[in-house]
């Protein structure tokens, strides 16, 4: 079952400035929009599809303004894709002004409407990450807003997304709160066995926790020292420099310790692995 729906406040809808059988619409600036918009005149749109096309060729000529307008009138008529463009811009400051709030309510009415979309279209893989992106929120709060920190909530999000998804950034995030036992018990096996699962799918940070999980051992995870290196191998072999510095750090002091014996059984099973990830890629 997709938990409960999300309270937000309702994000703002387009007003009818002609009538609605001329086969047009206009976009009218509401009060919450971004400062930016204000003073910008009416832009006709005849469909959310029209305005996606307005929103490329903005984009292509430098036009931020005028494609995040048409982005906003697309998302308002119920385009999923313009819906988490928007979030994610408004999360991470992409062309308009970081707004987490706004980011917030657009990946929750991405998550209240496309709940049940079909698992592994293309549709489906925003709606997860939607879910991801939710559980975050809930997980950290926004501060000075209504979005107070809820692990119980930042539990359904991540536990929607990983399981119904599949999202590998879900099993991740879920893993993290089975070992903190956070919005949930603690639980080290379930917490290995969702993170096996985002490693499988390439997840870097997840092949390097796991990877520390097999090392270390305990609590019910069997400590298989060879297979941890490989799993952290792989994790360096994927991880961005730039983001990720902890992941090649934890990769060099595991390495570092191991016997010689086992760093040389480790890299011959990432040998094994890379002809079979070749074989796989190969065949999509």
């Amino acid at each position: 079952m997709p938990p409960r729906s999300i309270p937000v406040a309702p994000l703002p809808e387009p007003e009818e400035a002609i009538p609605p059988d001329s086969g047009a619409a206009t976009l009218a600036p509401a009060p919450n929009t971004p400062t930016a918009h204000s003073a910008l005149p009416l832009v006709p749109f005849s469909s959310a599809r029209d305005a996606l096309r307005a929103w490329m060729r903005d984009s292509s000529a430098g036009d931020q303004v005028g494609a995040v307008r048409a982005l906003e009138y697309a998302a308002s008529h119920g385009h999923l894709t313009a819906q988490y463009k928007l979030g994610r811009m408004y999360a991470g400051g992409e062309g308009v002004p970081t707004n987490d709030l706004k980011a917030f309510e657009y990946f929750s009415k991405i998550a209240d409407e496309n709940a049940d979309a079909i698992p592994g279209t293309a549709d489906a893989r925003l709606v997860g990450s939607a879910f991801v992106a939710l559980g975050n929120y809930f997980a950290d709060g926004i501060k000075g807003s209504y979005v107070k920190p809820n692990a119980d909530r930042a539990f359904d999000m991540f536990h929607y997304a990983a399981s119904y998804f599949g999202d590998p950034d879900g099993q991740y995030n879920l893993a993290r709160l089975y070992m903190k036992g956070q919005g949930t018990n603690r639980d080290a096996r379930q917490a290995a066995r969702w993170m096996k699962l985002a490693a499988e799918k390439g997840h870097a940070p997840a092949r390097a926790a796991f990877g520390e999980m097999l090392i270390r051992g305990g609590e019910g995870v069997p400590r298989q020292p060879v297979l941890g290196l490989m799993w952290l191998a792989m994790a360096r072999e994927g991880a961005d420099p730039s983001r990720e510095a902890w992941i090649i750090e934890r990769h060099d002091l595991a390495f570092a310790a191991a016997s010689a014996a086992d760093r040389t059984a480790a890299l011959a099973l990432v040998e094994r692995q890379q002809p079979a990830g070749a074989a796989r890629a190969s065949q999509r």
